[in-house]
């Protein structure tokens, strides 16, 4: 079995991706089941914890404070409703939760503290917990490992080229620093990005170049098609093909054999045929619920249905990797510093987020 391969270039992923369909996806099935079993789907719960009035401005997210999208914007969720949402999310078989929170970065405080409990809690319940909360420094990861926490969700979004294109209050660097604070623990990484933004291929395979080429890959690599939201600035970007997914999907399998690559986003685009191509295709883990923190997400129940049609099995946590032990904040060797890192804020302006941020003024 080869290992993971930590230096291929744009060009050898490019050519992957625009391999003939059916070559593509020999290929990509047969590094799938050389690494997992083909018929076992990982599934995630994911949870926004905190929703909307974010100070960002990615182009594709309605919970952006400065666009006008009819979010309906929730203050940080106690640990008993998550808690609760959790046991729900198990009952119909997640073996994780991600909890979200539309933060710019993670800052020391009582919030903190808040979600450090919400990690032990889930832990306790035999669950794998991530977490997507922004930037965060070293002494937070920790704190969050030490907590439990399985995995840390922080994606590359697009490459480096075109995520200035998309983004323009934080640097892609800062992505990778958080990255790689979370690998100063046990945490694992859970990092990938959207396609239909307006990217070309030459991004799509930049994105994977920047995944692949880090060492250890990330254990987890969601690929999600965008959701065009009105009010957003790419509220008028055309749904990508279903063939562009499944293309996406098997080069991601290819190039990072033993990463699980996870069908995120824009699920309800795709038909039973399509997913079940992904699958094959190498996908082997998927978002469960009726919402992706803010957008729609089939219904569990349909997702249930179409494992039994496809005679797919739900994987059991911890699988990948053991239970993290959860130290109590009593115990805790990390404590809260009053970190107020100073991550980037780059001078470029983006014309179509500043137009959609005049037209949310409008309508204010």
């Amino acid at each position: 079995m080869a290992a993971a391969s930590h230096n291929w270039t744009q060009k050898e992923i490019l050519a992957i991706y625009n391999k003939p369909l059916m070559e593509l996806l020999y290929e990509a099935a047969t590094v799938h089941r050389l690494h997992h079993n083909p018929n076992t789907v990982q599934v995630s719960t994911l949870l926004s914890v905190k929703t909307g009035g974010c100070p960002e401005d990615c182009g594709y997210c309605p919970q952006a404070a400065r666009y006008h999208t009819n979010i309906e914007g929730n203050d940080l969720m106690s640990v008993t409703q998550v808690k609760a949402q959790a046991l729900r999310a198990k009952a119909s078989g997640s073996s994780r939760v991600c909890m979200g929170a539309a933060w710019r970065n993670v800052k020391d405080g009582a919030e903190f503290d808040q979600v450090l409990e919400m990690v032990r809690t889930i832990n306790k319940l035999d669950m794998e917990v991530c977490c997507t909360l922004g930037m965060l420094t070293k002494n937070q990861a920790k704190r969050l490992a030490e907590a439990g926490l399985y995995a840390y969700n922080h994606n590359l979004d697009s490459s480096e080229t075109y995520y200035k294109e998309v983004i323009s209050t934080r640097g892609f660097e800062d992505r990778l620093k958080t990255i790689d604070n979370v690998r100063k623990t046990n945490v694992t990484v859970c990092s990938g990005g959207i396609i239909g933004m307006g990217e070309t291929e030459d991004d799509r395979a930049g994105m994977l170049v920047a995944l692949s080429t880090l060492n250890p890959q990330p254990e987890s690599v969601p690929i999600n098609a965008l959701v065009a939201v009105e009010g957003t600035p790419l509220e008028h970007q055309k749904p990508v093909s279903i063939w562009e997914m499944v293309r996406m999907v098997a080069t991601t399998r290819i190039v990072m054999p033993e990463t699980q690559v996870r069908l995120s986003a824009g699920r309800t685009q795709m038909s039973q045929e399509g997913q079940a191509l992904c699958f094959f295709a190498g996908a082997n883990s998927i978002f469960a619920g009726d919402k992706l923190l803010t957008t729609p997400n089939p219904d569990v129940s349909e997702d249930m249905e179409l494992f039994k049609l496809l005679g797919l099995n739900t994987q059991k946590p911890f699988i990948k990797k053991m239970q993290p032990e959860t130290v109590e904040a009593e115990d805790s060797q990390f404590q809260d510093l009053g970190e107020k890192p100073k991550w980037s804020r780059p001078e470029h302006t983006i014309e179509r987020n500043e137009s959609a941020k005049e037209k949310a003024k409008s309508l204010k």
